[in-house]
């Protein structure tokens, strides 16, 4: 269960995203409104991505995606949310 999603909504929040964060909290999301595809560069640990389309529902979701990696969440996706790696079932 995710307890707590930051919201990157701000330029800077967008362009640093998890980067430089040593892991990413157990229960602890990170959403990117705008946004259609991800990278892990100058990450140090996976993540699971779900991308959203318009009405928040999945439309892709990525698993274990390990640094120095993209990922594309495909024409319908509007939005993504970033978890822990293993967190989707």
């Amino acid at each position: 269960m995710l307890t707590h999603v930051d919201r990157a909504d701000t330029f800077w929040k967008r362009a640093l995203g998890l980067m430089g964060k040593p892991r990413l909290e157990v229960g602890r999301g990170l959403l990117i409104p705008r946004c259609r595809s991800i990278h892990t560069c100058f990450m140090r640990f996976p993540i699971d991505g779900v991308f959203l389309d318009e009405h928040h529902r999945p439309v892709k979701i990525i698993r274990n995606l390990k640094p120095w990696r993209l990922a594309w969440g495909g024409g319908k996706a509007c939005s993504v949310l970033e978890v822990e790696s293993g967190w989707l079932p």
